[in-house]
């Protein structure tokens, strides 16, 4: 959703700002000569003091506050650019007092909402209070839709943990994180959100200016490559482009550029002398407070272990999803075939690291049901015959087992 965005206004042709130049912005409607432009804000006044760097579409360009008026803020422009129409504008350190959802996104949640979207990404979340808000709305309206908080104010960073907790996953906004902060911070919240995410077991995307060069030249920079690796070697779940297919010249270049260093970075991780810590302890069975989900954590780990040692991909049938995703977060070295019956589960868990998610129909029959996912395997050519899969089965809902039983099989694919 497009959020609470602060922008200048519409100029019948681009003014170009030179260092040292004084520029205004002001709450008037309507207002566009060479040293003044409107913004659509009417608080951005009472937002900004003098000493505050402004800084246009991210820091392209910046400006400095040297005093305000009942409507106008006065600027000296520190780094020059040219100024195009509907700009967008940011405080350093500060974030616009704007409500995170705004009456335009409203509207487009309900069309979300209508169009059985999978996924909301919320804008300049500041506090969970708004994740809150929207998950209510959506238990009311009866929708199974996922909200993923774009962090990207500088408001965000103290709530990290009580806003990731509400949600269903992050998402490290790095283009305004790095305009409200310090660009030397940014690294370093990358680490953090995503390090938050994986202790919570929620998807996490990094995204913004991954391949920025590429918006206008075929081939990205080494840094940017760079850039890729140490996302995918901090475990994010998914890595976006935002501007490079947008409007960007190369935007299939882009996508496959992303693609084989994401590949080329992952298959360097597995370390076979690693193998997932335990969750529980060898006498956690005996104790009062082990639980189903405490199990599941277990048969996740070990499963993930047996994978890694027989180097076999991972097996798994799921209606609502929850054991795909404790494997993804135990990050085994090969992929995770997450069966599942249900449309919805198989959309929301191609977001998950390693899971390929594919729509089945379940049967009362276990073997046949098995059968036919190897089939539909083979066929895709995801293996060959000979081949041997983990198997598992565990997680929140039992599928053709006792409840109190949890499965770990390594079988031999034939036809």
């Amino acid at each position: 959703m497009q959020g609470p965005e602060v922008r200048s206004g519409d100029l019948p042709e681009p003014i170009m700002l030179a260092e040292g130049q004084e520029f205004n912005f002001t709450i008037k409607r309507g207002v566009s000569t060479e040293d003044t432009v409107s913004v659509n804000y009417d608080d951005f006044i009472s937002d900004v003091e003098a000493g505050d760097i402004l800084l246009v579409d991210g820091g392209m360009m910046s400006l400095a506050v040297k005093s305000k008026t009942a409507d106008t803020v006065k600027c000296v422009v520190v780094d020059g650019g040219e100024l195009k129409s509907r700009r967008h504008l940011n405080v350093r350190g500060k974030s616009a007092t704007l409500p995170s959802i705004t009456e335009k996104d409203w509207e487009d949640i309900k069309f979300g909402v209508e169009n059985g979207v999978d996924f909301y990404a919320v804008s300049f979340v500041k506090d969970a209070k708004v994740i809150h808000e929207l998950k209510a709305y959506l238990k009311s309206a009866n929708a199974d839709i996922h909200v993923i908080p774009k962090i990207e104010s500088a408001d965000s960073i103290p709530n990290l943990q009580s806003i990731i907790a509400a949600s269903d996953g992050a998402m490290v906004a790095r283009g305004d994180l790095g305009a409200e902060l310090p660009i030397e911070e940014v690294p370093l919240l990358q680490e953090e959100i995503i390090r938050t995410c994986r202790s919570m077991q929620k998807p996490v995307i990094v995204a913004t200016n991954m391949l920025e060069s590429m918006i206008d030249h075929p081939t990205p920079t080494r840094a940017e490559v760079s850039d890729i690796a140490i996302a995918v070697r901090e475990a994010a779940d998914a890595i976006m482009l935002s501007g490079e297919t947008a409007h960007g010249k190369y935007p299939l270049k882009a996508v496959k550029v992303m693609h084989t260093v994401a590949l080329r970075t992952e298959s360097s991780l597995y370390d076979p002398t690693k193998a997932p810590s335990l969750v529980a302890r060898p006498k956690a069975l005996l104790n009062d407070d082990f639980c189903k989900s405490q199990l599941s954590k277990m048969f996740g780990s070990h499963a993930t272990m047996m994978a890694n040692t027989l180097r076999t991909p991972i097996i798994v049938f799921t209606r609502v999803g929850s054991m795909a995703v404790l494997l993804s977060h135990y990050r085994p070295s090969s992929t995770i075939y997450a069966f599942t019956n249900e449309v919805r589960v198989k959309q929301r868990l191609a977001l998950y690291q390693g899971v390929v998610p594919i729509l089945m129909e379940f049967s009362d029959d276990a073997e046949e049901t098995f059968s036919r996912a190897i089939t539909s395997l083979l066929d895709a050519k995801y293996m060959n015959e000979g081949d041997y899969v983990t198997l598992v089965q565990s997680g929140s809902q039992s599928i053709w087992r006792e409840e109190s039983t949890h499965h770990i099989q390594v079988r031999k694919v034939q036809c």
